[in-house]
């Protein structure tokens, strides 16, 4: 049977500086209007087409998203720069990515009650990371004193979920005491903040879990992780192309196509009914009926796409309380959605309690983790 592992801390670490969709429109419909002036000619002739301008209720009824974090907020309302301004930092000072790994990852061991001595496994688990190597987790890892391995791991949007399951597995299996799975979701560099259909989609954000022993549990509150399931299926319609191979094929590095980009109309149509599926197998799985959950923690990237999964899986729509709603104030925070869902929809929760967490995205990717409230 193995060991039952619990998350027993959670940790949600939120940048200072927030841009609201009427702030980052102006921006946008600025940057649009002197575009679309300076190749007024090429426009005319067909060469090129006009920007198209945005408008803040356009963005909130797309998606449900009023407001976004970010980790730098100088340059990306700049219309002569449209992207943050971070500063660079020498391979001997933490970098920005661990630094806010870091802030995360001591307040989940705080919930959890536990020290970096508890600790000998550490995922990063994110959309980006902001280098290739050495592994920021393994920075991280460094950073707080803790002793074992660490390991980075990119599945896009399902990141955190994916990272859960390795750790879970970890504990089942008896090869780590405990281990700590961070989403440092830094991912205000990878947006196009001149494309109007994407520019307002994502914000910064960082989270951590910790995952141990049920039985070494002394937390408030945790959760007993009762069932674990990922799955993917090959798509092109999410891509972020940026890599180090541009450096021989003498492309454009920073061009659109690689950052990111998406068929939203595709993703929204294939993934809903992919993800509810998954779920509704999961909880099946463990005969658990839809009505028996309390609490779902979903992936936070439309508003939307939530509903009508929710809607699939109960026949109804959810109540506030059951399916929490993040995003309009975080914005699509890739993998850490979900995460800051629980973090902040948790605590009122009775023992015995049943939820779900899950998330979606690039890859496709799934993945759900079934937990039972301590």
């Amino acid at each position: 049977m193995g060991v039952k592992a619990s998350i027993s801390g959670i940790g949600l670490w939120t940048p200072a500086n927030t841009i609201t969709n009427e702030e980052l429109v102006e921006s946008y419909n600025s940057w649009a209007e002197e575009y679309n002036r300076k190749n007024k000619e090429a426009i005319q002739n067909g060469a090129l087409e006009s920007k198209p301008f945005s408008s803040a209720e356009f963005i909130q009824k797309a998606s449900g998203i009023k407001q976004r974090y970010v980790y730098e907020k100088e340059g990306v309302l700049d219309i002569a720069r449209m992207r943050p301004k971070i500063a660079v930092r020498d391979d001997v000072q933490l970098s920005h990515q661990a630094e806010i790994a870091v802030n995360a990852a001591k307040a989940a061991l705080e919930s959890a009650r536990k020290t970096s001595n508890d600790i000998d496994l550490v995922i990063v688990a994110c959309a980006y990371t902001q280098r290739s190597y050495p592994a920021i987790a393994i920075e991280v890892q460094a950073e707080l004193g803790i002793k074992g391995h660490a390991f980075d791991m990119l599945v896009a949007c399902s990141s955190a979920t994916f990272g859960l399951q390795r750790a879970v597995d970890s504990i089942s299996a008896g090869s780590s005491k405990g281990v700590l799975v961070i989403n440092p979701e830094l991912t205000s560099p990878q947006v196009n903040y001149e494309d109007r259909d994407s520019h307002f989609i994502f914000g910064d954000v960082a989270t951590a879990l910790v995952v141990e022993p049920g039985s070494e549990v002394v937390s408030d509150h945790a959760f007993e992780v009762l069932g674990v399931q990922c799955v993917t299926e090959y798509s092109n319609n999410i891509r972020s192309n940026f890599g180090y191979i541009t450096h021989a094929t003498d492309e454009d590095p920073y061009a659109n196509d690689k950052l990111f980009h998406q068929n939203g109309r595709k993703v929204f149509k294939e993934v809903c009914p992919m993800a509810a599926a998954h779920i509704e197998g999961h909880i099946h799985s463990l005969n658990i009926q839809s009505d028996a959950v309390n609490r779902w923690w979903l992936h936070q990237a439309n508003i939307n796409m939530n509903t009508l999964i929710i809607k699939r899986l109960l026949g109804r729509d959810a109540a506030a309380e059951e399916a929490p709603i993040v995003l309009d104030e975080y914005a699509n925070t890739a993998s850490a959605g979900s995460i800051i869902a629980l973090a902040k929809h948790h605590v009122d929760m009775p023992s015995g309690a049943l939820g779900v967490l899950c998330s979606f995205g690039a890859g496709y990717s799934i993945g759900s983790l079934i937990l039972r409230k301590h």
